[in-house]
């Protein structure tokens, strides 16, 4: 689980003219912006109007993430980037506006294990059963509903035909926000997990890592080559050394994979093409995870992007028996001639 900013999406549900939506928006987003920076989010206020989406006209099932038309393929870009979402709707009919439910139909795994709030305004009800029907649908996208919502009655919300919400309001609309921002971290783990590759432990999950993992890499580095340190007699290695401005720019420069499970980093490798010489470095594994096939298989996932005619590069510490004896196993040769310098290097074919 990254620490990067959130995305939240503030999506405008009605497309009526001179409907209250876009001033309850612009209320909100103004309310919230100090709360929203304090938090590490940033909130994308857009109206459902301005999408252009006419009623689902899509001939595959939205499950399938296939989109044939244009309009989709935005929509789809737009909720797929977004880590949660709060909804401003009106009330109408007892329900949501039809054109918020045409949004939600349109896609399916693109909305799964984000949050969504409310904030709805009408008349007797303040919207809130336009809440309560919405919710029955987002859950069955696997969106997740916040308990917090913000519900304005429109004839306490308007002085003199202005939109002047009470402080209460505020209060909830900032309630709501903190809980949305737990949520989406919180959830961050089950949106990884269903959009990467299954690992070799049971609910382990890999995924590239990038710039947004630096915390989580350093404190691997950090637990992992001590031993490595005290086995070479020296502390002379960079993965123990590197701020985490240098772990950023590697993680920048080198292409990464990271096992995760839970929100936890559990191992790491990394690979860099040199002409025909594919590099692979930091390979690593937490400790209390040793001995259960995690290097290997994190090391055979490095492997598999080489190409037939390359040769795959490693080096470890010279008298990191333990580490040796790993590659030399899994068919790499000791380079000569490397020894002296209290790093030996390691070299075998790509596979054809």
């Amino acid at each position: 689980m990254t620490t990067k900013r959130l995305r939240v999406l503030v999506l405008i549900c009605t497309t009526r003219p001179n409907a209250l939506g876009p001033a309850v928006g612009r209320w909100l987003t103004e309310t919230l912006a100090p709360e929203a920076e304090r938090l590490g989010a940033d909130l994308v206020p857009l109206a459902i109007g301005d999408l252009g989406l006419p009623f689902l006209d899509e001939e595959e099932h939205p499950s399938t993430g296939v989109h044939h038309h244009d309009h989709t393929r935005r929509w789809s870009r737009i909720v797929a980037e977004a880590d949660g979402f709060v909804f401003v709707t009106p009330e109408y009919n007892y329900g949501m506006p039809a054109t918020l439910k045409n949004a939600l139909d349109y896609l399916s795994p693109e909305w799964a294990w984000k949050p969504v709030g409310f904030v709805s305004y009408g008349h007797t009800s303040a919207g809130t059963r336009a809440v309560q029907h919405a919710k029955q649908v987002v859950t069955t996208l696997r969106l997740v509903p916040l308990g917090a919502t913000v519900a304005l009655r429109i004839a306490d919300a308007l002085r003199d035909g202005r939109l002047e919400p009470e402080a209460r309001h505020a209060d909830a609309a900032q309630g709501l926000l903190a809980e949305l921002v737990r949520a989406a971290r919180a959830l961050a783990p089950m949106r990884e997990h269903a959009a990467s590759v299954e690992g070799p432990l049971p609910g382990s999950y890999a995924r590239r890592l990038g710039p947004d993992d630096t915390a989580e890499v350093t404190v691997l580095q950090r637990c992992c080559w001590m031993e490595e340190a005290l086995a070479n007699g020296t502390l002379a290695i960079p993965a123990l050394h590197e701020s985490p401005a240098d772990v950023r720019a590697w993680l920048a420069d080198w292409d990464a994979t990271g096992l995760w499970r839970d929100g936890r980093l559990l191992g790491m490798v990394r690979t860099r093409r040199i002409a025909t010489d594919l590099h692979v470095g930091r390979l690593a594994v937490v400790p209390d995870l040793r001995g259960l096939g995690v290097g290997r298989w994190l090391l055979s996932r490095a492997e598999s992007t080489a190409e037939e005619g390359d040769r795959i590069v490693l080096s470890t510490g010279a008298a990191s028996h333990r580490n040796i004896a790993l590659y030399e196993r899994q068919g790499y040769v000791v380079l000569p001639g490397t020894w002296e310098e209290g790093v030996v290097d390691l070299v075998k074919p790509a596979a054809a």
